[in-house]
């Protein structure tokens, strides 16, 4: 690669340092003000619970003031605490837990501060007026956050309120990056051209139905984010020299006021398990191992069944009259068992609610013949063994419900990949087998991610993220978009 070009810019035509999330300032605006209702009604709602108009004072040693003033100091010590967490950070928001873990963090804090305030100066507050106004402007937050990230998904996926980037790389690293990108708007990144080290210095790309430009060699990408008005340049695997060329393209960018971000070679690492060190100058990158074992997992553990057993209990209704509908329906028994491989490869029953014909695995191998053969993830689109009503309960998955026996009697988990059949599992690369690193689950992260609309290699590429990186905010979050996926039906036959 040849030395980075730098161009002499007017001050004039440079972009406001604050380019990349000039997009998201009324966004940014709106969240705070709706911080700010939430938090108000919150600390309002307690006091008029507690105390009702007026409200009694409180007590100090040597003083006293209204619940009205102190719910006034609360909800501005809340506020200040929510912009120093930067809950509004660009990078936080449309995508990832991080906005709504800064915004319960901050809750915490000032939870936390306020009761050691009135320990230190024996200030006597009312237990449940702080146990109702935390918890209740906690979930009015996180509620509120949830609303807004729901609205600027949708704005995102038409291709507003996202910064305009230009990506760096090698054919194959810019391809992968885009990809990425691409199948992740909510993100607010929206390609607008590229540069290739291994290619053509113009002309355009298609990339999975993307057609980008190339805007030059990456040696001129800097004159090629003011013609494009990019707001930041990814860098996609290596360059060479690497450290030369970011450090260079880093100064330069700082210059004209645009983003670098590096796009982390790591790429089924979840950001938890990076840790970044710097060592002299040198920057060490923690990579944490999975967790496969610990309390976590115990806790995990004890959360499926529990949740399970409710689940069970709570649906016994539904399992009644689906039984019922089953055996209306057509001939055979209520519920299909069938081997499935689970954890460290071994073998185990999974129930379902039976959604074919009685004697369909005698016909699978006609229908392999029709789809082109058995392949992992396998799953046919047009099966005809699926009766009228299978077609029912497997569009809204209500034939997995019977897995909750599996998940209390501990051989699947709520979350986690799916459980395959043998044949399936003998397909398996070295890189597949890490699938049964972790119990099998109801759900997962490809159900939640399109379904059987992915391809095989999208939906082992999100099994595999899933093992490396679980976690119980990440299985909470999946279980939220289940319910969502289900009532879509997007991807299920």
């Amino acid at each position: 690669m040849e030395t980075l070009t730098t161009v002499e810019v007017p001050a004039a035509e440079i972009p406001s340092r604050d380019r990349v999330t000039n997009v998201l300032k009324r966004h940014t605006r709106w969240l705070r003000f709706t911080d700010f209702v939430v938090v108000a009604a919150a600390v309002m709602l307690a006091q008029a619970a507690k105390f009702g108009p007026p409200s009694e004072p409180v007590q100090g040693t040597s003083f006293r003031f209204s619940y009205e003033l102190l719910s006034v100091l609360i909800g501005l010590a809340w506020c200040f605490s929510l912009i120093v967490y930067k809950t509004a950070d660009a990078k936080v928001l449309g995508l990832g837990a991080d906005e709504y873990r800064r915004s319960l963090a901050a809750t915490l804090r000032v939870f936390g501060l306020t009761a050691i305030i009135a320990m230190v100066f024996q200030i006597d507050i009312a237990r449940s007026y702080l146990a109702l106004s935390f918890p209740v402007g906690a979930l009015g937050l996180l509620l509120s956050r949830w609303l807004w990230r729901k609205w600027l998904t949708k704005q995102r996926r038409r291709g507003e309120y996202s910064s305009r980037v230009l990506v760096v790389g090698a054919h194959d690293d810019l391809n992968r990056v885009v990809r990425r990108l691409d199948q992740l708007p909510e993100a607010g990144y929206r390609v607008v051209g590229a540069a290739l080290l291994d290619g053509p210095e113009s002309g355009s790309l298609n990339i999975s139905g993307h057609v980008v430009d190339v805007v030059g060699p990456p040696e001129t990408i800097v004159s090629a984010v003011l013609r494009a008005r990019a707001d930041a340049v990814v860098v996609a695997g290596q360059t060479k020299p690497r450290f030369e060329y970011i450090r260079d393209l880093g100064w330069a960018l700082e210059e004209i006021r645009a983003e670098l971000i590096v796009a982390s070679e790591l790429t089924n690492i979840a950001g938890p398990r990076i840790h970044v060190r710097p060592v002299e100058g040198l920057p060490l990158v923690h990579v944490e191992l999975p967790d496969y074992e610990g309390a976590k997992l115990f806790v995990k553990r004890t959360a499926d069944f529990l949740v399970s057993a409710v689940g069970f209990v709570a649906l016994l209704p539904v399992f009644i009259a689906v039984a019922i509908a089953i055996k209306l329906d057509s001939k055979g028994p209520v519920f299909f068992r069938q081997e499935r491989i689970g954890l460290r490869g071994k073998p185990f029953g999974m129930w379902k609610f039976r959604s074919m014909v009685a004697n369909a695995q005698d016909d699978l191998d006609s229908v392999l013949d029709a789809e082109d053969g058995f392949r992992v993830f396998y799953k046919a689109k047009k099966d005809p063994r699926v009766t009228r009503l299978g077609r029912i309960l497997r569009r809204y998955s209500i034939d997995e419900l019977p897995q909750l026996i599996n998940v209390l009697a501990g051989d699947m988990a709520l979350v986690g990949p799916r459980p395959q059949i043998q044949r399936e599992v003998d397909l398996y690369d070295n890189h597949l087998t890490r699938r049964l690193y972790v119990k099998p689950g109801i759900t997962g992260l490809w159900q939640v991610s399109g379904r059987n609309n992915l391809s095989p290699d999208d939906s082992a590429r999100l099994d595999l993220y899933y093992v490396e990186n679980w976690s119980l905010t990440t299985d909470m979050r999946i279980l939220a978009r289940t319910l969502r996926a289900v009532y879509a039906s997007e991807g299920a036959y």
